[in-house]
């Protein structure tokens, strides 16, 4: 069972969303584009409302994604997740027993090739594909690589978390917040 069933995660960008999300029925959630001096009381946050976050480390401002920072990711804040592109922040945290998640942009054959390399040696628990409109892609993808497909990017309409999840994906994750309400169990 992924993410305990949850076929939407939702994704903040912002403080504010990430507010919004607290107050959702959903589990696990993805943090986007916050300062590194705030992620320890965003984890605290959500632990305190029952949450299971996902933090985006490319995407952190301040954090480099070299081994100290995936050191500080997975020993001082401890998320449920982390999501990269980077192939040591996913070992570190794997090797820590956080859920580690790939992400891949599908860009062109060669960055996809590419992609495939560094999924051989990262080997993490979880694909997330961009832009998430492919659902072709999802399924090759999967079938290239046995791990479990995420999609994001680009998903604006129910439909196209619908074809996502007919695909193959096991969750998608947006920053739509009109998709979380439509998505609510």
């Amino acid at each position: 069972m992924h993410f305990n069933n949850q076929q939407i995660i939702p994704a903040a960008r912002t403080v504010k969303q990430f507010d919004q999300v607290l107050k959702s029925p959903f589990e696990y959630i993805v943090l986007l584009e916050v300062h590194i001096s705030h992620l320890l009381s965003l984890k605290r946050e959500a632990e305190r409302h029952h949450k299971k976050l996902i933090i985006h480390a490319d995407l952190i401002h301040g954090l480099k994604t070299d081994n100290f920072a995936a050191d500080f990711l997975c020993n001082d804040i401890r998320p449920a997740g982390i999501i990269s592109t980077r192939s040591n922040m996913l070992i570190k945290a794997k090797a820590r027993g956080i859920i580690a998640i790939q992400r891949v942009f599908l860009i062109d054959t060669i960055a996809l090739e590419k992609s495939y390399s560094m999924i051989d040696t990262a080997k993490p628990d979880y694909i997330e594909l961009l832009p998430g409109i492919i659902p072709s892609m999802i399924s090759e993808i999967h079938q290239h690589t046995k791990i479990p497909v995420i999609t994001g990017g680009l998903i604006r309409e129910k439909a196209n978390v619908e074809e996502a999840l007919t695909a193959g994906a096991v969750a998608v994750t947006t920053s739509n917040k009109e998709l979380w309400q439509t998505f609510v169990k």
